[in-house]
């Protein structure tokens, strides 16, 4: 009793009445102490929750000015070089919302610069989680919920950058149209659908406004919403420690440890695109000028997101394929389909059956709570580099004319050399970072043995120098020691010996098995040093059961 006339009257109140018709209590309690791990790269995923947060607030207050019309009308704002100006009604509400409306082009800036932020930082969740092998049993949907995320997230930048009617929105709108049109069978359907006729058509604003603004965001709303319910059920993965096992969580709780983090991370967020909203200008289209489909400006360039689809497609060599002789009814231009679709199909598609591929090879059904190190499984990491360098490569060569025009190179000579490049530079980016795992698992295998500098100098009866070597602090020890080998079909392991099973004696099970083999497995073994020690034991406080 004494306890509960401590709480205040304004909380106990609300609460007792609460409880008493939802039975909430216990539910708040227990999930209010819930153990979060406290390694940075777990805040990364917050980034992208809070840059989304900021986009639905701001996406709100422009709705409330911008009008999805591709009527034409005749300009009379405030922006004196484009007075008198045939524009349509989205471009001129969007300098409105620039000019006249206050605070305006700051809620506009702001707008872009989140959505830039809320891309790039779920692609670094991304791959965050990838090369830490977060995916892996229990946590595979979730993934490829994250994956889905991230695609949406695409179609939505490109709807959002194409709203204001610009001529810069426009160039990339007129590529859309020569992606979709070049499909076969559907592609003239399917443009004439969204463009509301031949192109430019006069509906493909107020569509891909509705797709904006409704349609794509509720679908992200949603997928988040189930991504952070399967997150909280299945809690996070952790780095290895002393204190951390498979089955229990060590960190903080989220009330209050995780809420105050959160809490000052949500404001940095805002803080961080506000200060970039009001000194880095971006995306000015009051200097474009209104789209037209006669017009096109010189280095013309997408948002990065968007940068490696036109990489792929200035560098596509000119094919195409003539069904039916010379009638053009028949031509499928590979040349746009392939760059199109290829890439971003590599990416997306291979990230989202990686957990499952990874599982066929490996034949590893067990539940994974631990994080890896990267260096921990050199081929998932060499994989990963290699798909890195190659959307680097692409998103390079989408500005191969600016490369051309300001190092004075020739424009066929950026062509070929990106042509080459996109093959060879993600191979070397596997084996070089495949190498660079190995020489990293070396080093921890030198720590276990021989300790650590400890930056005492020894002089040795020959007259050598040497410097001693201590045992690595227990945490570093448990760390490295928290190492396990790659999973491996027991027949790979077996190396051959005995009668394989059945379902491994054709080509595809003899070629699963050579993949478990070169794949799995430990490759620079941990030697035993100074042993294991003692392990100690967090505080209730800061552990908990799985």
């Amino acid at each position: 009793m004494n306890e509960l006339k401590t709480i205040p009257k304004a909380i106990s109140g609300p609460s007792n009445f609460l409880d008493e018709r939802l039975s909430a209590a216990n539910f708040i309690k227990r999930n209010m102490r819930k153990i979060f791990p406290d390694h940075w790269t777990f805040l990364l995923g917050e980034i992208a929750l809070y840059a989304f947060v900021l986009l639905l607030l701001t996406g709100t207050f422009l709705t409330f000015w911008f009008k999805p019309s591709m009527a034409e009308i005749a300009y009379d704002g405030s922006y004196a070089p484009l007075k008198g100006v045939m524009m349509s009604q989205a471009y001129a509400s969007s300098l409105e919302i620039s000019f006249d409306v206050r605070g305006g082009l700051l809620l506009r800036q702001m707008h872009h610069w989140a959505a830039l932020l809320f891309v790039a930082s779920t692609i670094v969740h991304a791959l965050r989680v990838f090369f830490t092998g977060a995916y892996r049993k229990p946590r595979e949907l979730n993934h490829v919920i994250g994956v889905l995320l991230l695609t949406l997230a695409l179609l939505e930048g490109l709807t959002g950058y194409s709203l204001p009617d610009d001529l810069l929105s426009g160039a990339g709108l007129r590529i859309t149209e020569g992606v979709l049109v070049s499909l076969p069978l559907i592609g003239t359907y399917a443009t004439f659908f969204l463009f509301g006729g031949e192109y430019p058509g006069g509906d493909v604003i107020s569509r891909f406004y509705s797709l904006h603004i409704l349609l794509i965001p509720g679908i992200i709303l949603a997928l988040v919403t189930a991504h952070l319910v399967l997150m909280w059920m299945q809690k996070h993965t952790q780095m290895a420690g002393k204190t951390q096992t498979n089955q229990n969580v060590v960190g903080a709780p989220f009330y209050p440890a995780f809420m105050a983090k959160a809490g000052a991370y949500v404001l940095f967020t805002f803080g961080v695109i506000a200060g970039l909203a009001t000194f880095a200008q971006i995306n000015p289209i009051w200097l474009f000028g209104p789209y037209t489909p006669a017009d096109v400006s010189a280095g013309s360039q997408p948002d990065f997101y968007m940068g490696f689809l036109e990489g792929s497609l200035r560098l596509m060599v000119p094919w195409e394929i003539n069904l039916f002789g010379t009638s053009h009814a028949g031509t499928v231009p590979l040349n746009v389909i392939i760059p199109a679709l290829a890439p971003l199909g590599i990416v997306l598609t291979g990230l989202a059956l990686y957990p499952f591929l990874e599982q066929w090879v490996t034949g590893d059904k067990s539940e994974r709570n631990f994080a890896d190190r990267p260096r921990d499984n050199p081929h998932r990491t060499a994989i990963g580099m290699s798909a890195v360098v190659f959307y680097g490569v692409l998103w390079l060569f989408g500005a191969n004319d600016e490369i051309a025009a300001n190092f004075q190179i020739s424009l066929n000579v950026t062509t070929y050399a990106g042509r080459v490049l996109v093959f060879v530079a993600p191979a070397l980016a596997y084996l070089i970072t495949y190498r660079i795992c190995l020489g990293l698992q070396r080093y921890d295998a030198g720590v276990i043995s021989h300790g650590v500098e400890s930056g005492v100098i020894k002089r040795l009866p020959n007259g050598g120098f040497v410097e001693a070597h201590v045992p690595a602090a227990a945490d570093i020890e448990a760390h490295v020691r928290g190492k396990q080998p790659v999973p491996m079909l027991a027949v790979a392991e077996a190396d051959g010996a005995g009668i394989p099973p059945k379902g491994m004696r054709g080509p595809l099970g003899r070629l699963r098995n050579l993949m478990s083999k070169e794949y799995g497995g430990e490759k620079i073994p941990l030697d035993d040093g100074h042993g294991d020690g003692e392990v100690e034991r967090a505080g209730d406080d800061r552990t908990l059961i799985r």
